[in-house]
């Protein structure tokens, strides 16, 4: 069983397009896989994240934490830009977040000095590290980044290392205030707002239709109500010209 046999490390990495859920970068830290069960048991987790990427939108809490079976999900979103990773249960929160917020630093300065190298060569002014994230038009795009991520995911591998515990120490943000949702919860609550959504449109749909078949049969009742008198002017109106002009 995989969760028997893995380190406490962030397991998964992720970094994507809020917008759209573009994956920009993947990074499997640490995989203990050696049987076709376990694989498989690690592909459930990583459609789960993208499944996560496609819930979200510019309007979703910043900071959340999600529960799934022996591991954790959580995530930071930073200017449009999600970071997420899986964690075992065991490991602290408070720890996964600062590596989070590392993972998101050092991908705005990878970004930075790429962009800048490239400017240079192209002898052009450099953009804003967001303007690229909001160009790319292609999946894992940056995916060169995955080093960083494993370089810096060693580092946060063992919470107890002395450098870790130095990083918990000096961290004086307050993670209480954070969300934490179940899997089920976040998955089914998407389900539910498309369901929704599908439901408004089809009332709206339903609602034009009955108005236009209101309008309809209102002026039916209003034709039905006045026809007798608009025959009877007519005739008098007819009768009215013969004597006139015969």
């Amino acid at each position: 069983c995989w969760h028997r046999r893995r380190r406490a490390m962030p397991l998964l990495t992720f970094v994507a397009r809020v917008t759209d859920g573009l994956l920009l970068v993947t990074s499997e830290l640490y995989n203990p896989m050696t049987h076709s069960e376990s694989q498989e048991a690690l592909d459930v987790y990583k459609a789960q994240a993208r499944q996560i990427f496609k819930k979200l939108n510019p309007r979703s809490v910043s900071k959340c934490s999600i529960d799934s079976g022996a591991y954790t999900f959580h995530y930071v979103i930073e200017h449009d830009v999600c970071y997420l990773t899986l964690c075992d249960k065991g490991y602290p929160k408070r720890l996964a977040f600062l590596y989070l917020d590392e993972i998101h630093n050092e991908f705005v300065e990878f970004l930075t000095a790429m962009e800048k190298k490239k400017a240079s060569d192209e002898g052009r002014q450099p953009q804003h590290w967001h303007r690229l994230i909001d160009t790319v038009a292609r999946a894992y795009t940056y995916i060169k980044f995955d080093r960083i991520i494993k370089k810096k995911g060693k580092e946060y591998a063992n919470p107890n290392t002395r450098s870790n515990s130095t990083r918990l120490n000096e961290d004086l943000a307050d993670i209480h205030g954070i969300m934490m949702k179940n899997i089920n919860e976040v998955l089914k609550r998407g389900e539910g707002l498309d369901a929704m959504a599908d439901m408004t449109a089809g009332l709206k749909h339903d609602a034009r239709s009955f108005r236009t078949g209101a309008k309809k049969v209102h002026l039916m009742a209003q034709w039905q109500q006045y026809a007798p008198f608009v025959v009877v002017a007519g005739i008098l109106v007819f009768i009215l010209i013969l004597k006139y002009y015969f």
